[in-house]
């Protein structure tokens, strides 16, 4: 897959030449809605011979137009994970476009002429709710007006799981509320996290029950507080393991948020180690224990039910 970055004017000499089918979206999450339109995208292109590209954004647009600062925008995926994403999904080229003032403030038609047109998109595939500019006039049913027969338009309806929408809104909500099951099944694959494992206090060892401090982006978007059944990516391999996002409020109050993790049956040194963290179940919520003993008895529950989680659900 090639990857073009763009920064806002562009030359013509960043583009490829040849005719493409474009496919567009912010694709946070790149869930089941966002495959969907992929796979329009990939139809029209096989049947025209030509290749298939995406134009996504480097940041999310509110950063731009609301001034969300960017440490406190939480996304579904980082943008090499969306890279990822769009290379299993067989995208021949992914336009990644810096969202700025500049390019922000560019009419629906001159967003149209410089990046469809421009482009050189035949085929233009988009969902029923994008957008190109000012919600009121830059909707995909005015398309068709900005783009003067100069390529055609496929308009992906809306995507629905039990009769729900699938939005990268909806799979945030599931994970606010620790419905794991439901934001997989509409991501249409388990939901990851990245960090590196580094040093914490090492209260786990001494209980037995020895974790990898992760520390993640601020702009992880990450499950509510609580245990979970995770799997975690050390290296090449996967291992099953039980990991609580919480405070440690056995320990004290006001103590800074931790994401970690117990590998099952591992006791290997893994400070340094880059690794990813899959969320397959909700356990339970954090709770505050009188004293050792408590804590120790509640987490070996938490290993025998991650046990049994995962031997139910190979």
């Amino acid at each position: 897959m090639e990857i073009i970055r763009i920064h806002h004017p562009y030359t013509q000499l960043q583009i490829p030449k040849e005719d493409l089918v474009l496919v567009l979206g912010f694709f946070d999450g790149v869930h089941r809605g966002h495959q969907e339109l992929i796979r329009r995208g990939r139809i029209e292109a096989d049947e025209r011979q030509c290749p298939l590209a995406v134009m996504t954004f480097n940041q999310h647009p509110s950063i731009v137009f609301q001034k969300t600062n960017p440490n406190n925008m939480q996304y579904l995926t980082t943008l090499d994970q969306k890279i990822a994403h769009m290379e299993r999904l067989d995208v021949d080229i992914l336009f990644i476009v810096d969202f700025t003032s500049a390019f922000a403030s560019l009419s629906p038609q001159a967003f149209v002429d410089q990046y469809m047109v421009g482009l050189h998109a035949k085929v233009v595939v988009a969902g029923f709710d994008y957008t190109y500019g000012p919600r009121d006039i830059a909707t995909m049913e005015n398309l068709p007006k900005y783009a003067q027969d100069r390529f055609s338009i496929i308009c992906v309806e809306e995507q629905l799981d039990h009769g729900n929408k699938i939005s990268s809104t909806a799979i945030r909500q599931s994970l606010d509320a620790g419905q794991l099951e439901q934001t997989n099944r509409l991501l249409g694959y388990t939901y990851e996290i990245e960090g590196i494992v580094i040093h914490g206090d090492a209260r786990g060892r001494t209980l037995g029950f020895p974790t990898a401090n992760v520390e993640v982006a601020s702009t992880t978007h990450l499950p509510k507080l609580g245990v979970y059944a995770v799997k975690m990516k050390v290296g090449p391999n996967w291992y099953n393991g039980m990991a609580q996002i919480g405070h440690n409020i056995t320990f004290g109050d006001n103590r800074k948020l931790t994401v970690e993790v117990n590998i099952l049956d591992f006791d290997a040194d893994i400070y340094g180690e880059q690794v990813k963290v899959a969320w397959y179940h909700y356990l339970r919520e954090e709770v505050k224990f009188s004293g050792r003993d408590g804590l120790i008895k509640q987490l070996e529950e938490d290993r025998e039910n991650t046990r049994n989680y995962f031997n139910q659900h190979h």
